[in-house]
């Protein structure tokens, strides 16, 4: 983390810290059960047709791809962010939102003694706001009309000092390298299932027709399994930066209650927003401030599987904030 003045979180960090050595783990294990899978299928091979799609192109293939979606998440996450939510970077002079945003941004970046990140407003009546960038000299904050509407200056501000957090705590260059093994699984199970598909074990001769029709089901499963853990592990990691970005904003501020009452008021405004604007804004759940969903996260699967806390949770710990400064 670059210096500034956001606190730093020991515990949330820890938590972090295990969850990327559980990704690496499950990334050695991944590796090293593609690696005998390829040599039992090379072992059995004696000639003669195979699966028109073969296991080493499927790895291949998976692994560019994978790569290439993290170098370019890593370095356009700030482009691919604003186009997919319609948001145009504004200056001081272009408006009076863009002048409040400018002026509260001001202040944060030298509270925070950070430089301060492009500026981009979004056209949608859904309150929210994102912060994207690999680091402090390219990143965007963006807010909604909706949540510029609906949040008095000092909420305002308490939800930009959370996504500034994020910015400051490199948040997206970790989740891109979290999410690698993720999408290469992800990747080798539709390859896979287009070669099962598509041709897959009607080899012909043998042994060969034996492995090449056991190689892509097995690998398949494999891959479903990683993905499978993978992804609740990024959901996991996701939950703890969320919470690591309210405490580091509210203190930060100094006015945790703003940041618990922005929370409230945008948790509730998301009834009033039509299916169809939540449904088209679901990609950007992950950077959002709170996810584009009718009603907050709950319990059990619905929290397992969110990309933030719950909304009691957050509140929980803003309130505990608020005592420890009054103090």
């Amino acid at each position: 983390m670059a210096r500034t003045r956001y606190a730093s979180d020991p515990g949330l960090i820890a938590r972090m810290g295990i969850t990327m050595f559980l990704l690496g783990v499950v990334f050695v294990g991944f590796a090293a059960g593609l690696v005998a899978l390829i040599e039992w299928y090379s072992s059995t091979r004696h000639g003669g047709g195979g699966s028109s799609v073969s296991g080493e192109s499927i790895i291949i293939f998976a692994a560019i791809l994978g790569i290439g979606s993290a170098v370019v998440s890593y370095y356009w996450s700030d482009k691919i962010a604003l186009r997919t939510s319609g948001a145009r970077l504004v200056g001081p002079d272009d408006g009076p939102q863009a002048q409040r945003l400018h002026g509260i941004m001001d202040r944060l970046c030298a509270l925070a003694d950070m430089p301060k990140p492009r500026i981009a407003i979004a056209p949608t009546q859904m309150p929210n706001a994102f912060a994207t960038g690999r680091s402090s000299k390219v990143a965007v904050l963006c807010a909604t009309d909706g949540i510029m509407r609906k949040l008095n200056d000092d909420e305002l501000e308490g939800v930009l000092a959370h996504e500034m957090s994020h910015v400051a705590h490199k948040d997206v260059a970790v989740m891109t390298i979290a999410s690698f093994l993720g999408i290469v699984a992800a990747l080798m199970v539709r390859f896979a299932f287009y070669g099962e598909l598509f041709g897959g074990g009607r080899g012909r001769g043998g042994n060969n027709n034996q492995a090449s029709a056991l190689l892509i089901p097995i690998m398949m499963v494999l891959s479903i399994v990683v993905y499978a853990v993978s992804f609740l592990l990024i959901r996991l990691l996701s939950r703890y930066r969320e919470l690591s970005a309210d405490r580091s904003g509210a203190l930060l501020t100094g006015r945790p209650s703003d940041l618990a009452s922005a929370l409230v008021k945008v948790t509730g405004e998301m009834a009033r927003i039509p299916t169809k604007d939540l449904r088209a804004a679901e990609p950007l759940n992950a950077f959002y401030f709170t996810p584009a969903l009718r009603s907050g996260p709950g319990t059990g699967l619905a929290t397992i599987f969110s990309t933030h806390p719950p909304l009691k949770k957050r509140l929980a710990q803003l309130e505990k904030i608020s005592k420890q400064l009054s103090q």
